[in-house]
């Protein structure tokens, strides 16, 4: 992935991390979504300007669900407010999950040591499996525990990020969507192919920002904000 991008701050180095998969044509989408196509519209030598033509689903790429993706009558992006989606974020390891394997609250670290009781309101979940994203094995990711979804959601949680397709199974035709539930269903929020959680401190500052869209998600440029030393000069 690309390397975090330094910016020159009044007391030092803002560090940019970009938490974000592009958009591609053809990239990856969740089994059953629209898929993704990017192709030229206009063009320079004909029309003057380069214009790219977009079809994709509003769950493409990194992005955001709103409750309205799985609950009947649940909020749409148009009634999430941006600063639901940018603060302080806690990062939290599954360093042992495995393919397919669901995960809880006792296989997640914060800072090498056991969740704390009180979360800030974005938690964001290191499963490792970003690498995988665009590979057959993204497919068979590791999912969160509906308990543990309802145990961190009481400990502050409002919106729960994941570096999977999804928090609940993917590659199974019969599973439903608990954690989904857990968190929609409270009225909160869910970003889904998060990536570059590993290259991130225990806390941290958060942007999660969504296309202006009235509907049931969106893609989303996910940026968090790390202090560097002092650039010289």
């Amino acid at each position: 992935m690309p390397e975090p991008q330094p910016r020159s701050g009044s007391t030092g180095t803002q560090i940019l991390h970009d938490l974000s998969h592009p958009i591609r044509d053809s990239m990856m989408t969740y089994p059953g979504d629209p898929a993704v196509a990017v192709a030229p519209a206009l063009r320079i030598p004909t029309d003057g300007v380069e214009v790219a033509r977009l079809t994709l689903g509003s769950h493409s790429g990194t992005h955001v669900d709103a409750p309205a993706h799985t609950i009947a009558g649940g909020r749409t992006m148009a009634d999430v407010d941006l600063h639901e989606l940018f603060g302080e974020a806690a990062v939290l390891r599954a360093p042992h999950a495995g393919e397919g394997e669901p995960y809880g609250l006792d296989d997640l670290e914060f800072d090498g040591s056991s969740v704390p009781d009180r979360l800030p309101p974005i938690v964001l979940i290191d499963t490792g499996w970003a690498q995988e994203f665009g590979h057959r094995g993204a497919l068979n990711h590791p999912w969160l525990l509906p308990r543990a979804a309802e145990e961190l959601w009481s400990r502050g949680m409002r919106v729960l990020g994941v570096d999977t397709l999804s928090p609940d199974p993917t590659d199974d035709p019969t599973s439903a969507f608990p954690v989904h539930e857990a968190v929609l269903g409270r009225d909160g929020l869910i970003v889904e192919n998060l990536r570059g959680l590993e290259h991130l401190p225990p806390s941290v500052k958060v942007g999660i920002f969504p296309l202006r869209y009235e509907g049931d998600g969106a893609p989303v440029r996910a940026v968090a904000f790390t202090d560097g030393p002092r650039m010289a000069g």
